[in-house]
């Protein structure tokens, strides 16, 4: 069960909440930020400070995320 990639991308929370609950979906909703990645935002935003090399490295970067991030977690659809 579950996804590596996102399921859609939505103008507004409402909006993805109606797609959720349409098909009982299960997981993270998460708001990223627009023309920046979550790494970078969340440096400029002083969330994260990089400070081992392989933090700086491709692998650890195209995986970034941070709970600082607005997100919220649903179950069959449902707000959880």
């Amino acid at each position: 069960m579950g996804s590596r990639f996102a399921g859609g991308v939505f103008s507004s929370r409402a909006q993805a909440e109606e797609f959720i609950s349409l098909y009982r979906l299960s997981g993270l909703l998460t708001n990223y930020p627009v023309g920046i990645s979550a790494y970078d935002w969340a440096i400029q935003e002083k969330l994260f400070e990089p400070r081992k090399p392989e933090q700086y490295e491709t692998s650890f970067i195209q995986r970034f995320t941070t709970a600082s991030q607005e997100h919220y977690h649903y179950e069959d659809g449902r707000l959880d």
